[in-house]
């Protein structure tokens, strides 16, 4: 079979978008939404981050994670503090850490949804193939 490249993109942007929408939809039961609990990932993950780094991390402009950043902030699940310069920190507060986890929980039962047609060969040879397409060396 000869894909064609549109076609390829197009199917890879549908499971993109169906995948999103799934866990937007679930995670607002643990009262989050994708993007927020996203951010909450990137902070968990590098506490101590400046919002350069985080926005870099979660695919978003730095004015748009300033926002989002902010209503976490205001919600009481993240803190920032002052660093070295004008750079801001970011951790997870307590109510964060817990929010974090919620949706972990979701996460995984939506994901294992959303990869159940495939089995573990084939998810195992995706990874490798996606994997490949976003490299930096493209290897």
């Amino acid at each position: 079979m000869d894909a064609d490249l549109q076609t390829l993109g197009r199917a890879v942007k549908l499971a993109q978008y169906r995948q999103h929408r799934a866990l937007d939809s679930a995670l607002s039961a643990v009262g989050t939404t994708l993007a927020q609990w996203d951010a909450l990932r990137a902070v968990g993950r590098t506490p101590g981050a400046s919002a350069r780094e985080l926005a870099a991390a979660t695919f978003q402009s730095e004015q748009a994670f300033g926002t989002l950043v902010g209503r976490l902030a205001s919600q009481g699940l993240v803190e920032r503090t002052p660093g070295r310069g004008r750079r801001i920190e970011h951790r997870l507060t307590p109510a964060g850490e817990r929010v974090l986890t919620s949706g972990h929980q979701v996460a995984d039962e939506v994901l294992a949804s959303c990869f159940a047609p495939l089995s573990d060969d084939d998810r195992e040879r995706l990874l490798v193939l996606l994997r490949r397409l976003t490299s930096e060396d493209g290897a």
